[in-house]
């Protein structure tokens, strides 16, 4: 390859680098080019799959400032760099690679991290990220409910100038109630540690605001009392 179009190559693998969700580096060797043609139709546009010399992604990769391990350099590569949703090209990719053997997962970069081959495999059988994130938000609002019924049915009767609950009442709940962060934080780390930290600020951010609506409504009514 000539000095310019290496240069071009190197320049355009940094940007992929930079501007991909997540990169998975696969090794394609038997694969026929009508098999490296339907892997990319079922990877769809949002996920650029190339062959790339190996020397070529390690300074592409340096240049961009991503750490891919060594041992993902290793015999010919193809990397598929991921710049829609990760799980659903995860997903595309292990279903292929279930029904063409000859494509192997080396590894890869997610949420700015190498991950093996195991850890690919784990994120391809998650739920896509909404998903999960809806799942996350269901188990916690189950857990807070009962603390914004207290916090609303006080502020119904103050509003009719019926005598408050005592203050115990309300912190008793509220103590009860457990903390949003440690029900995300548990509840993402069962489903999968490689992405409890990617979640967790969303959801605890999304329910907490919801649960938190009833309690400064609340607040305004007893500041209005008094």
């Amino acid at each position: 390859m000539a000095r310019p179009d290496k240069a071009a190559a190197v320049a355009e693998l940094a940007d992929d680098f930079r501007t991909a969700n997540a990169t998975v580096l696969t090794e394609y060797r038997g694969l026929t080019v009508t098999s490296m043609k339907q892997l990319r139709r079922n990877l769809g546009s949002t996920t650029k799959y190339a062959v790339v010399k190996n020397t070529l992604t390690k300074i592409a990769a340096k240049e961009a400032g991503v750490d891919v391990p060594p041992e993902l350099l290793v015999g010919p590569s193809a990397l598929a760099f991921i710049k829609g949703d990760p799980f659903v090209a995860a997903k595309s990719l292990r279903d292929f690679a279930k029904e063409n053997p000859l494509l192997v997962i080396k590894g890869g970069i997610f949420d700015g991290k190498a991950i093996t081959a195991a850890e690919f495999f784990t994120i391809a059988d998650l739920e896509s990220r909404e998903v999960l994130l809806a799942k996350l938000a269901g188990a916690m609002k189950g857990s807070l409910a009962k603390a914004a019924r207290v916090f609303d049915a006080l502020r119904i009767k103050m509003e009719a100038g019926a005598p408050a609950a005592p203050a115990a009442t309300v912190v008793d709940v509220v103590e009860e109630a457990p903390a949003v962060e440690a029900v995300v934080e548990a509840v993402a780390e069962e489903a999968a540690p490689v992405v409890t930290e990617a979640v967790t600020e969303e959801v605890t951010e999304e329910v907490t605001e919801e649960v938190q609506a009833p309690v400064d409504a609340t607040d305004a009514t007893v500041e209005e009392k008094e």
